[in-house]
């Protein structure tokens, strides 16, 4: 079949790579109709390379139609039509009973210290395959899968695996009062649909970033927007003077390690990936290479008092937080990767023929598969009007 794989610092490729098939009892394989390229695909596109091995497949967000069961999926069947959640979870252990299944305790990755496996994500997370490819075989398939009606095309769904729960987490962690202000750091696809979730809850959402196309897809819906190009040096005043004196409510940091700025920091993420693959992995996990500019301005926008969510990925472990302001300011931090299936539920009920989130019209660009390459350098680059991009594997 053939799939995106990686073969490099930005260098990704479409190459025939094996079949998967069923190996395990607990194992699905399904027909990929959609897959997404995700902003955290950028990660191992370039700052995270040392944990990737060439010839690994890319891509944790696919929906497609069941080929083939093992004997122990539940009620899965040949046939139906679901969505992959990212993370590789059994739905029975206890932290999975808790709803937390990120730290699926079946599928940990231990060696590395790290939750869930998931797919098409580093040795950090189990080296699993992922989705952008024609087929994809799903571990623990009895609980990951999104079932999906039959009838709506694949843009109503799409965003199940990863991006729309990340996103009603993101707005849940931030713990907004009725009635009360969401700032949104980052208007790429998570921080997008964060400020259309919480003008749905009725909350005063704004939005910041420095790319015009995604301030002017968030403005158009009518949500407020500052330009960070215009406040670069003064952004926690701009905010303040919009909310009273006093900030809003809650950030959600939506940006993660990849943020604008951090000329140090940014060095420090390429010396690394220059490094021998031995010595760069322990770099990247135990020394700050994270670049911390959109958390630092979460902290000094946030209210006193107030909450941070954090969506956005960070990967550094000695990065320098400034305890003092968030203790005094007695700032509340939430943050994880997405436990899917928690949101699912709540999510569904809005991916109706009204389509309040906007989700038929969300994607910027839809391509076949073998245009991945230039897909990813131009999503990387935000260039071209890059916001969200759709892969349509050409069988």
């Amino acid at each position: 079949m053939k799939a995106v794989t990686w073969h490099g610092k930005q260098d990704v490729r479409v190459d025939t790579v094996d079949d998967p098939f069923v190996q395990a009892p607990t194992d699905a394989v399904i027909r990929v109709t959609t897959t997404n390229i995700c902003g955290s695909d950028l990660h191992l596109y370039d700052p995270l390379a040392p944990f990737m091995g060439v010839g690994d497949v890319l891509g944790h967000e696919a929906m497609g139609q069941v080929v083939e069961v093992g004997a122990e999926t539940g009620d899965l069947k040949v046939g139906d039509r679901v969505s992959i959640p990212f993370q590789i979870s059994c739905g029975h252990c206890w932290m999975c009973k808790q709803h937390l299944y990120t730290q699926c305790e079946t599928t940990q990755v231990r060696d590395q210290g790290m939750g869930a496996a998931l797919f098409g994500f580093s040795k950090l997370y189990g080296e699993v395959p992922g989705g952008q490819a024609e087929y994809l075989r799903v571990p623990q398939a009895q609980f990951t899968h999104i079932k999906l009606p039959e009838g709506p095309a694949d843009d109503r769904f799409a965003y199940l695996s990863d991006i729309l729960p990340t996103a009603w987490q993101g707005v849940e962690y931030a713990g907004v009062p009725d009635g009360g202000t969401l700032v949104v750091l980052g208007l790429g696809p998570i921080g997008d649909f964060a400020c259309r979730i919480g003008q749905h809850r009725g909350y005063r959402v704004i939005g910041v970033d420095l790319v015009p196309e995604r301030l002017a897809r968030v403005a158009a819906r009518g949500i407020e927007v500052v330009d960070l190009r215009e406040h670069e040096d003064d952004l926690g005043d701009a905010i303040r003077d919009m909310t009273d004196g006093r900030g809003p409510d809650s950030v959600l940091d939506a940006v993660g390690m990849e943020a604008h700025g951090s000329p140090a920091t940014g060095f420090v993420q390429k010396a690394a990936g220059l490094l021998p693959r031995a010595v760069a992995s322990p770099v990247m996990k135990e020394v700050g290479v994270d670049r911390l500019n959109a958390l630092y301005s979460a902290i000094d926008i946030v209210r006193r008092g107030g909450t941070i969510s954090i969506s956005g990925v960070y990967g550094g472990a000695a990065d320098p937080m400034p305890m003092i302001t968030l203790f005094d300011k007695q700032i509340q931090l939430r943050m994880g990767q997405a436990n899917i299936k928690r949101w699912i539920p709540e999510i569904m009920p809005l991916l109706t023929d009204a389509d309040p989130l906007g989700v038929d019209t969300f994607a910027t660009h839809r391509l076949p598969m073998s245009q991945a390459p230039e897909a990813y350098k131009a999503f990387q680059e935000k260039a071209d009007g890059y916001v969200k991009v759709q892969l349509k594997p050409e069988l």
